[in-house]
């Protein structure tokens, strides 16, 4: 069976209904939401297997929210300024003629990073950012990279980073999916968002999806037209006897997994689009966001969204935008992707801030690598695995403050180096989980998220 396929439930229905039977009716009684993204493959968890558990140590933060920018944007145009390259614009480099960066830099805040303007309203939040300069990772290539982002490995199906958050802290809220992700990129699957080998209840539930034409945040299948919420809850009882049935019966303990799915799709019906309701919001909230305001709208409704799932008790919520590989005319399409989420990253900070929940939510921002100082291009920049930047903000990590360095040109880090796992183990750290006690046994060994590596960056804790 395929971990990575929940919607692939074989040889975990009872009898007397056929496995179709089974699907046809509950699909019936409360539609595909608990199949897709939670149901699949689970070991005998338990039915507590999502409730919250203590950390190693004392955590900084208590959730996640990933800013994920898909296709690599580039370092030497947003957080990482580089004067020198500047002053070589045209002279030969070891990827093509070098390329000063179009935007202009400034010291932001009180701390003094330097940001470009390309992100202004980012950069008026300086002094609660941590940069990450010295970032690498393996392959300069977008799914490898991607994979590896996401999950530590670019070879082999491996548990992401938010499965394994959910996995070794539980969730806070037993009506919603621990670790959700909105708007991720469908050509790169679901390994992204994936639980692998960790039992199924720990996988992401994807909201909408990222394609060539834009994004998207809807929530299908969440409303059931044919029957009200009480003849839902009867048919669902009638399925979970059955299952409570086979399960002591022995005939597979991998149906305590789909019976917890089951239920926790039926709760996220009323649930969900609850807390997804903006209704309540004021006008400034909104504003802040740039919502109903053109470019800014789609982003930062994605935005909001993520705030009020963590304020929900939602672990791990990731959030997806594209459009970041900039071989060609970079300054153009670089503005346009900054133009769409500047403000709404921006008024997210600012909202959590404002709730008091910046200190212990930890928002990262960045993409599976950065971008060459040359291309052979005048406009444009290629992959760069070995050095680019990515940040921190909130969560117990050190505001207007920079970690790590690329060289004189940005090509490749120099100081500090800060590889994936490194990541990986730092915000582990960061939510008080020892990222080398954090195992699951499968196969005859325990693996982690970050296999034999990884080095918390202890420098960045505030």
């Amino acid at each position: 069976m395929n971990n990575n396929h929940p919607n692939q439930c074989n040889n975990v229905m009872p009898l007397p209904l056929t496995r179709r039977d089974l699907l046809k009716t509950v699909s019936a009684g409360f539609g595909w939401l608990a199949l897709q993204g939670l149901a699949g493959h689970a070991s005998a968890a338990g039915a507590s297997s999502l409730a919250v558990r203590a950390p190693h140590f004392t955590p900084r933060a208590k959730r996640v929210i990933f800013l994920c920018m898909q296709g690599g944007p580039s370092h030497l145009d947003t957080f990482d300024y580089k004067p020198a390259l500047a002053a070589a614009d045209g002279q030969s480099g070891d990827k093509g003629r070098l390329f000063a960066s179009p935007f202009k830099f400034e010291q932001r805040g009180q701390s003094g990073l330097w940001i470009s303007d390309a992100f202004r309203n980012v950069a008026a939040q300086a002094d609660d950012i941590c940069l990450l300069r010295g970032m690498t990772t393996d392959i300069p290539n977008h799914p490898q990279a991607f994979v590896q982002l996401h999950t530590g490995s670019t070879q082999f199906v491996r548990p992401s980073l938010g499965a394994w958050t959910l996995y070794g802290l539980g969730s806070e809220n037993e009506n919603l999916p621990g670790f959700v992700t909105i708007s991720p990129p469908i050509q790169f699957g679901s390994q992204n968002y994936g639980s692998a080998f960790l039992p199924a209840v720990f996988q992401g539930t994807r909201i909408g999806a990222q394609t060539d034409s834009g994004s998207n945040s809807a929530i299908n299948d969440i409303r059931n037209p044919d029957l009200p919420v009480e003849l839902q809850r009867k048919q669902l009882d009638l399925v979970q006897a059955m299952n409570r049935d086979l399960l002591g019966s022995g005939s597979n303990p991998d149906i305590e997994g789909v019976i917890q799915s089951y239920e926790l799709g039926f709760k996220m019906q009323s649930e969900l689009p609850r807390v997804l309701d903006t209704k309540g919001e004021s006008a400034a909230t909104l504003k802040s966001y740039g919502i109903g305001e053109g470019v800014t709208d789609g982003f930062g409704k994605q935005c909001l969204m993520a705030r009020r799932l963590s304020e929900a008790g939602v672990r791990f919520v990731e959030v997806g935008h594209g459009g970041w590989d900039h071989h060609n005319n970079l300054k153009s399409r670089l503005s346009a992707g900054a133009a769409e989420t500047d403000r709404p990253i921006a008024g997210l900070l600012a909202d959590l801030k404002q709730r008091g929940l910046l200190k212990d939510t930890l928002v990262i921002w960045g993409g599976e690598f950065g971008r060459t100082p040359g291309n052979g291009k005048p406009d444009g920049r290629g992959h760069n695995s070995k050095g680019y930047t990515m940040w921190m903000a909130g969560g117990g990590v050190r505001g207007g403050f920079s970690f790590g360095a690329t060289d004189d040109h940005g090509g490749k880090a120099v100081e500090d180096v800060m590889h994936v796992h490194d990541l990986h183990a730092t915000v582990l750290a960061l939510l008080g989980l020892e990222h080398e006690k954090l195992t699951y046994k499968y196969a005859g060994r325990d693996f982690r998220l970050t296999d034999v590596y990884g080095k918390v960056a202890k420098p960045i804790f505030a």
